[in-house]
């Protein structure tokens, strides 16, 4: 059931037309991690857009995410960037970072800057759900997984073997390396939503026997770790790393990868002692509790036990999270209670950063309308604020929420 919090509390039926009122000034006060000093507490976060041609991105990426920084976004993180490898995508319209294509990503880089704002590129590697195109060329290079799973049952691809884990662990260290060279503002490794990383953490798709696998969370982590060790090995201690990770994944929503907060604790101290120093903590909707023993939702408990910067996120400013919108439902904008829990959180320490998704897409001025008590321009996210990647999108739960 999709429930919604308000000023009261969670759980109860907001509405959706109010204009929000409440003081948000906590959320536009500075926020600085390794010496990268944002001016309020608002992120863009990686969302498809479907434009590149062959992995490189157009001009108009750029401009987009410009756009978003001059409405008030502070960080903007890329769309996933897929690493280079032939088993990290087989969808065109992604894009690549590699050395045909990095000064075009540096543009993008620089359109940023220029708004005033900063950037991390998300570094990725579709795993299991790559696309199969059909072409002769998915048999020269099949899709690589932990098991060969893209879900509990469903085969895809097959199993990386230990040089094919090797290799893809070079290819994210090389295109940190190529994300650092062109001046970005730090990285984003996604270790979420069903992609590759995310699918050694979950046991679902890791039946491993190697040192790779394994029945607990600490053994099906190694890898993960293994990639984000490697990437700070390369970038250096004072290069901000943001580590993005979810409970659900796309073929699955009532996904569970850590089935208490002891699991998770586990598994975000491994990525801390790899090098994460930023937790993006990925949920379909900000207010929910992760477990029925606390309010706490997942943000809340990943700051509760790293003691580190973590992003939350979620169907901030909407009524509908992004399966519901993908399967219909209109959606409304939400800036009574679930700002009011948004801003609830946040002055509880529950998460330092909050990431906006289908709002800032639909409105490249949301942050600033919000600031400026200006709620009734906002415009609200429908279907069509996808695009070109409409159709694609839906089917594949591309888009971030």
């Amino acid at each position: 059931m999709n429930e919604k919090p308000t000023a009261k509390g969670r759980g109860v039926a907001s509405q959706s037309s109010a204009v929000h009122r409440t003081d948000v000034t906590p959320l536009f006060q500075p926020f600085s991690i390794r010496g990268l000093n944002l001016r309020n507490r608002f992120v863009m976060p990686s969302m498809q857009r479907g434009w590149a041609v062959n992995g490189h991105p157009p001009r108009k990426l750029g401009e987009y995410y410009a756009a978003r920084v001059r409405g008030g976004v502070q960080l903007v993180i890329s769309e996933s960037i897929a690493i280079d490898h032939p088993s990290a995508t087989r969808t065109s319209k992604y894009g690549r970072l590699a050395e045909d294509t990095v000064d075009e990503w540096a543009r993008c880089v620089e359109a940023v800057h220029q708004a005033g704002g900063h950037i991390f590129l998300q570094i990725g590697h579709e795993g299991a759900l790559r696309a199969d195109t059909g072409d002769d060329s998915y048999a020269i290079h099949p899709t690589l997984s932990p098991s060969g799973l893209r879900s509990a049952g469903v085969a895809v691809g097959r199993a990386a073997t230990a040089a094919d884990l090797k290799s893809i662990r070079d290819a994210f260290v090389s295109a940190a390396r190529l994300a650092r060279r062109i001046g970005v503002d730090g990285i984003e490794i996604p270790a979420c939503h069903g992609y590759l990383l995310d699918q050694f953490l979950w046991a679902e798709t890791n039946h491993r026997d190697d040192e790779y696998g394994g029945p607990g969370i600490a053994d099906r982590l190694r890898y993960p770790v293994e990639i984000v060790r490697s990437v700070r090995a390369e970038v250096g201690a004072e290069f901000p790393i943001s580590l993005r990770f979810s409970q659900w994944k796309i073929p699955d929503q009532e996904a569970r990868v850590f089935n208490s907060p002891e699991e998770l604790g586990i598994m975000l101290n491994g990525f801390q002692e790899a090098g994460a120093d930023l937790l993006h903590a990925s949920s379909r909707r900000f207010w929910q509790p992760e477990w029925p023993t606390s309010s706490l939702s997942l943000a809340g408990w990943t700051k509760r036990l790293s003691g580190a910067p973590v992003i939350a996120v979620g169907s901030v400013g909407l009524d509908v999270d992004m399966f519901d919108t993908f399967h219909g439902k209109e959606g409304h904008k939400d800036l009574g209670g679930n700002i009011d829990e948004l801003l609830r959180g946040f002055n509880a320490g529950e998460f330092d950063l909050v990431a906006v998704g289908r709002s800032t897409l639909a409105d490249p001025d949301w942050v600033a309308k919000l600031r400026d008590g200006r709620g009734d321009e906002v415009h609200s996210f429908t279907i069509g604020d996808l695009g070109e990647i409409k159709a694609e999108a839906a089917a594949a739960g591309a888009l971030s929420t």
